[in-house]
Protein backbone atom coordinates (compact mmCIF):
# COMPACT_ATOMS: atom_id res chain seq x y z
CA UNK A 1 0.00 0.00 0.00
CA UNK A 2 1.59 3.45 -0.80
CA UNK A 3 2.05 5.96 1.80
CA UNK A 4 -1.14 8.28 -0.07
CA UNK A 5 -3.14 5.16 0.65
CA UNK A 6 -1.79 4.93 4.30
CA UNK A 7 -2.65 8.70 5.26
CA UNK A 8 -6.69 8.58 4.75
CA UNK A 9 -6.59 5.53 7.36
CA UNK A 10 -4.27 6.81 10.12
CA UNK A 11 -5.77 10.09 10.12
CA UNK A 12 -9.39 8.22 10.66
CA UNK A 13 -7.11 6.24 13.22
CA UNK A 14 -6.09 9.82 14.71
CA UNK A 15 -9.76 10.98 15.10
CA UNK A 16 -10.53 8.31 16.65
CA UNK A 17 -7.88 8.51 19.20
CA UNK A 18 -8.82 11.81 19.83
CA UNK A 19 -12.81 10.78 20.37
CA UNK A 20 -11.71 8.59 22.58
CA UNK A 21 -9.70 10.60 24.52
CA UNK A 22 -12.45 12.85 24.89
CA UNK A 23 -14.57 10.17 26.20
CA UNK A 24 -12.85 9.28 28.64
CA UNK A 25 -12.18 13.08 29.82
CA UNK A 26 -15.97 13.63 30.01
CA UNK A 27 -16.23 10.01 32.11
CA UNK A 28 -13.68 11.46 34.44
CA UNK A 29 -15.88 14.51 34.62
CA UNK A 30 -18.78 12.57 35.38
CA UNK A 31 -17.66 10.54 38.15
CA UNK A 32 -15.95 13.74 39.90
CA UNK A 33 -19.62 15.45 39.52
CA UNK A 34 -21.20 11.98 40.92
CA UNK A 35 -18.85 12.26 43.99
CA UNK A 36 -19.59 16.05 44.56
CA UNK A 37 -23.72 15.34 44.16
CA UNK A 38 -23.96 12.88 47.34
CA UNK A 39 -27.26 11.78 45.89
CA UNK A 40 -28.67 8.56 46.23
CA UNK A 41 -27.59 5.25 44.27
CA UNK A 42 -28.51 1.66 44.38
CA UNK A 43 -26.71 -1.50 42.44
CA UNK A 44 -27.41 -5.13 42.21
CA UNK A 45 -24.16 -6.21 43.11
CA UNK A 46 -22.36 -3.87 45.29
CA UNK A 47 -23.63 -2.33 48.81
CA UNK A 48 -21.58 0.85 48.31
CA UNK A 49 -22.59 2.39 44.59
CA UNK A 50 -19.70 5.44 45.55
CA UNK A 51 -17.99 7.12 43.02
CA UNK A 52 -15.04 4.46 42.67
CA UNK A 53 -17.74 2.10 41.94
CA UNK A 54 -18.80 3.92 39.05
CA UNK A 55 -15.42 5.29 37.34
CA UNK A 56 -15.11 1.29 37.25
CA UNK A 57 -18.26 0.46 35.69
CA UNK A 58 -18.05 3.35 33.00
CA UNK A 59 -14.02 2.66 32.42
CA UNK A 60 -14.68 -1.12 32.05
CA UNK A 61 -13.83 -1.40 28.34
CA UNK A 62 -12.07 -4.63 28.36
CA UNK A 63 -12.67 -7.95 27.35
CA UNK A 64 -12.05 -10.82 29.93
CA UNK A 65 -9.83 -13.90 29.24
CA UNK A 66 -11.99 -16.03 26.96
CA UNK A 67 -14.83 -13.95 27.05
CA UNK A 68 -17.34 -14.45 24.13
CA UNK A 69 -16.84 -11.62 22.06
CA UNK A 70 -20.56 -10.99 21.47
CA UNK A 71 -21.24 -10.52 25.16
CA UNK A 72 -20.91 -7.00 27.16
CA UNK A 73 -20.95 -6.64 31.13
CA UNK A 74 -24.03 -5.42 32.93
CA UNK A 75 -23.67 -3.20 35.71
CA UNK A 76 -27.60 -2.86 36.86
CA UNK A 77 -27.96 0.19 39.25
CA UNK A 78 -30.30 3.54 39.70
CA UNK A 79 -28.52 6.85 40.16
CA UNK A 80 -30.75 9.85 41.04
CA UNK A 81 -29.47 12.55 39.02
CA UNK A 82 -29.77 16.24 39.72
CA UNK A 83 -29.61 18.85 36.86
CA UNK A 84 -25.76 18.81 36.91
CA UNK A 85 -25.00 15.09 36.79
CA UNK A 86 -27.57 15.20 33.84
CA UNK A 87 -25.47 17.59 31.78
CA UNK A 88 -22.51 15.18 32.15
CA UNK A 89 -24.56 12.14 31.68
CA UNK A 90 -25.19 13.76 28.58
CA UNK A 91 -22.10 14.76 27.87
CA UNK A 92 -20.57 11.25 27.71
CA UNK A 93 -23.20 9.76 26.00
CA UNK A 94 -22.48 12.26 23.29
CA UNK A 95 -18.80 11.41 23.52
CA UNK A 96 -20.11 7.72 23.20
CA UNK A 97 -22.13 8.87 19.73
CA UNK A 98 -19.46 10.52 18.17
CA UNK A 99 -17.20 7.50 18.76
CA UNK A 100 -19.62 5.43 17.50
CA UNK A 101 -20.08 7.08 14.61
CA UNK A 102 -16.53 6.99 13.21
CA UNK A 103 -16.28 3.63 14.54
CA UNK A 104 -18.98 2.67 11.85
CA UNK A 105 -17.34 4.99 9.41
CA UNK A 106 -14.06 2.27 9.89
CA UNK A 107 -15.90 -0.39 9.52
CA UNK A 108 -17.12 0.49 6.46
CA UNK A 109 -14.74 2.10 4.31
CA UNK A 110 -11.16 0.74 6.03
CA UNK A 111 -12.57 -2.98 8.28
CA UNK A 112 -8.40 -3.56 8.50
CA UNK A 113 -8.00 -0.91 10.47
CA UNK A 114 -10.23 -2.57 13.47
CA UNK A 115 -7.34 -4.99 15.09
CA UNK A 116 -4.81 -1.96 15.05
CA UNK A 117 -7.55 0.16 16.99
CA UNK A 118 -8.06 -2.17 19.37
CA UNK A 119 -4.40 -2.61 20.03
CA UNK A 120 -3.35 1.17 20.07
CA UNK A 121 -6.55 2.84 22.03
CA UNK A 122 -5.70 1.26 25.36
CA UNK A 123 -2.48 2.94 25.74
CA UNK A 124 -3.41 6.60 25.47
CA UNK A 125 -4.58 5.66 28.90
CA UNK A 126 -1.37 3.52 30.23
CA UNK A 127 -1.97 4.00 33.67
CA UNK A 128 -5.88 2.71 33.26
CA UNK A 129 -4.78 -0.38 31.00
CA UNK A 130 -1.38 -1.43 33.52
CA UNK A 131 -4.00 -1.38 36.68
CA UNK A 132 -6.47 -3.48 33.88
CA UNK A 133 -4.22 -5.74 32.71
CA UNK A 134 -3.43 -7.00 36.09
CA UNK A 135 -6.76 -8.40 36.61
CA UNK A 136 -6.44 -10.54 33.90
CA UNK A 137 -8.47 -8.31 30.74
CA UNK A 138 -7.15 -8.11 27.92
CA UNK A 139 -7.80 -6.09 24.74
CA UNK A 140 -10.55 -3.44 24.05
CA UNK A 141 -13.98 -4.25 23.78
CA UNK A 142 -15.10 -1.79 21.29
CA UNK A 143 -18.78 -2.23 22.38
CA UNK A 144 -18.77 -1.74 26.15
CA UNK A 145 -16.65 1.84 24.79
CA UNK A 146 -20.10 3.62 23.05
CA UNK A 147 -22.84 1.67 24.46
CA UNK A 148 -24.65 4.78 26.17
CA UNK A 149 -25.74 5.26 29.43
CA UNK A 150 -29.71 5.07 30.22
CA UNK A 151 -31.51 8.07 31.29
CA UNK A 152 -34.94 8.37 32.27
CA UNK A 153 -37.29 10.34 30.01
CA UNK A 154 -38.42 12.04 33.20
CA UNK A 155 -38.91 11.94 37.09
CA UNK A 156 -40.31 8.49 38.30
CA UNK A 157 -43.07 7.54 40.95
CA UNK A 158 -41.38 4.08 40.95
CA UNK A 159 -39.79 1.59 39.09
CA UNK A 160 -39.85 -2.22 38.92
CA UNK A 161 -36.76 -4.25 37.93
CA UNK A 162 -36.84 -7.83 36.82
CA UNK A 163 -34.57 -10.25 34.17
CA UNK A 164 -35.57 -11.33 31.01
CA UNK A 165 -34.49 -14.09 28.91
CA UNK A 166 -35.79 -14.76 25.52
CA UNK A 167 -33.64 -18.08 24.91
CA UNK A 168 -32.40 -18.41 21.33
CA UNK A 169 -32.75 -16.92 17.96
CA UNK A 170 -32.06 -19.15 14.85
CA UNK A 171 -31.40 -17.21 11.14
CA UNK A 172 -31.09 -19.12 8.17
CA UNK A 173 -28.49 -17.88 6.19
CA UNK A 174 -27.45 -18.64 2.53
CA UNK A 175 -24.42 -19.95 1.59
CA UNK A 176 -23.18 -16.51 0.18
CA UNK A 177 -24.42 -15.24 2.78
CA UNK A 178 -22.19 -17.21 5.22
CA UNK A 179 -19.19 -16.64 3.00
CA UNK A 180 -19.55 -12.46 2.73
CA UNK A 181 -19.37 -13.08 6.52
CA UNK A 182 -16.79 -15.09 6.89
CA UNK A 183 -14.60 -12.69 4.71
CA UNK A 184 -15.25 -10.12 6.62
CA UNK A 185 -13.00 -11.95 9.46
CA UNK A 186 -9.18 -12.03 9.52
CA UNK A 187 -8.82 -14.29 6.30
CA UNK A 188 -5.64 -14.32 7.00
CA UNK A 189 -6.28 -16.63 10.62
CA UNK A 190 -5.68 -20.37 9.91
CA UNK A 191 -9.13 -20.78 11.59
CA UNK A 192 -10.79 -18.35 9.29
CA UNK A 193 -9.10 -20.14 5.87
CA UNK A 194 -9.76 -23.63 7.28
CA UNK A 195 -13.89 -22.57 7.91
CA UNK A 196 -13.55 -21.02 4.37
CA UNK A 197 -12.55 -24.40 2.93
CA UNK A 198 -15.18 -26.20 4.73
CA UNK A 199 -17.81 -24.11 3.57
CA UNK A 200 -16.49 -24.32 -0.02
CA UNK A 201 -16.71 -28.08 0.48
CA UNK A 202 -20.91 -27.97 0.88
CA UNK A 203 -23.25 -27.06 -2.43
CA UNK A 204 -23.86 -23.67 -3.28
CA UNK A 205 -27.59 -24.66 -2.74
CA UNK A 206 -28.06 -25.84 0.73
CA UNK A 207 -29.39 -23.72 3.44
CA UNK A 208 -27.74 -22.79 6.86
CA UNK A 209 -28.51 -21.94 10.02
CA UNK A 210 -26.94 -19.00 12.83
CA UNK A 211 -27.72 -19.92 15.98
CA UNK A 212 -27.43 -17.51 18.57
CA UNK A 213 -27.91 -17.61 22.63
CA UNK A 214 -30.00 -14.61 23.76
CA UNK A 215 -28.01 -13.51 27.41
CA UNK A 216 -30.60 -12.14 29.90
CA UNK A 217 -31.23 -9.16 30.26
CA UNK A 218 -32.50 -6.51 32.85
CA UNK A 219 -35.79 -5.14 31.91
CA UNK A 220 -36.87 -2.09 33.57
CA UNK A 221 -40.18 -0.73 34.07
CA UNK A 222 -40.50 2.82 34.61
CA UNK A 223 -43.65 5.11 35.94
CA UNK A 224 -43.43 8.29 35.96
CA UNK A 225 -44.65 11.20 38.34
CA UNK A 226 -46.84 12.62 35.66
CA UNK A 227 -47.79 12.04 31.65
CA UNK A 228 -45.16 13.04 29.16
CA UNK A 229 -45.83 15.10 26.39
CA UNK A 230 -47.07 11.72 24.17
CA UNK A 231 -49.31 11.40 27.35
CA UNK A 232 -47.28 7.92 28.51
CA UNK A 233 -46.99 6.82 31.83
CA UNK A 234 -45.00 4.23 31.58
CA UNK A 235 -41.96 2.83 29.51
CA UNK A 236 -39.86 -0.13 29.60
CA UNK A 237 -35.81 -0.04 28.83
CA UNK A 238 -33.09 -2.45 28.68
CA UNK A 239 -30.60 -1.44 31.60
CA UNK A 240 -27.12 -3.26 30.73
CA UNK A 241 -25.84 0.11 32.34
CA UNK A 242 -26.68 2.17 35.72
CA UNK A 243 -30.31 4.09 34.73
CA UNK A 244 -29.77 7.74 35.86
CA UNK A 245 -33.35 9.26 36.85
CA UNK A 246 -33.78 12.93 37.08
CA UNK A 247 -34.41 13.98 40.89
CA UNK A 248 -34.74 17.24 42.52
CA UNK A 249 -34.28 16.49 45.98
CA UNK A 250 -31.34 13.22 45.31
CA UNK A 251 -33.85 10.80 46.62
CA UNK A 252 -34.49 7.72 44.28
CA UNK A 253 -37.74 6.93 43.89
CA UNK A 254 -39.49 3.63 44.97
CA UNK A 255 -37.85 0.51 43.40
CA UNK A 256 -37.65 -3.26 43.97
CA UNK A 257 -34.19 -5.20 44.54
CA UNK A 258 -34.71 -8.36 41.92
CA UNK A 259 -32.44 -11.87 42.77
CA UNK A 260 -28.59 -11.36 41.73
CA UNK A 261 -29.31 -13.23 38.63
CA UNK A 262 -31.77 -14.72 36.61
CA UNK A 263 -33.98 -17.44 37.32
CA UNK A 264 -32.97 -21.15 35.86
CA UNK A 265 -35.26 -21.26 32.91
CA UNK A 266 -37.09 -24.63 32.26
CA UNK A 267 -35.56 -26.63 29.29
CA UNK A 268 -38.29 -26.09 26.29
CA UNK A 269 -38.85 -28.02 23.17
CA UNK A 270 -36.61 -26.77 20.62
CA UNK A 271 -38.68 -27.13 17.45
CA UNK A 272 -36.43 -25.48 15.22
CA UNK A 273 -32.99 -26.71 17.36
CA UNK A 274 -34.06 -30.34 16.89
CA UNK A 275 -33.43 -29.72 13.04
CA UNK A 276 -29.79 -28.69 13.35
CA UNK A 277 -26.68 -30.78 13.97
CA UNK A 278 -25.45 -31.13 17.17
CA UNK A 279 -22.09 -30.11 16.33
CA UNK A 280 -21.22 -26.31 14.92
CA UNK A 281 -20.72 -26.46 11.27
CA UNK A 282 -18.60 -22.97 11.85
CA UNK A 283 -17.83 -22.16 15.30
CA UNK A 284 -16.54 -18.19 14.29
CA UNK A 285 -20.17 -17.30 13.06
CA UNK A 286 -22.13 -19.65 15.11
CA UNK A 287 -23.41 -21.40 11.85
CA UNK A 288 -25.22 -25.35 12.04
CA UNK A 289 -26.29 -27.67 9.20
CA UNK A 290 -29.50 -28.46 9.26
CA UNK A 291 -29.95 -32.57 9.62
CA UNK A 292 -29.62 -34.87 5.89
Amino acid sequence: MTTGQQAPEYRLLAELEAKFDTLIERIEELVIQYRRSNVAAWALHTPTPDAEWLHGVLTDFWYRDGQDGRATRSYVGLIAADDALLTHVARVNTAKADFSELLATIRETVPTLIHEIKAVLPFRHPALHNHLRGQGLARLHLKQCWRALPVADAPLARIRLAWYASGRSIKKLSVKDVERKLMGLDTDAAHVRIQLERLAGIPDSEPLAQVQTQAPLMRANLFFQAPLADGRLRRAMNVALPLFIPSDDGRLPDHNTPPPTPREQRTRAKRSDERLEDEVFLPSLRVYRYKR
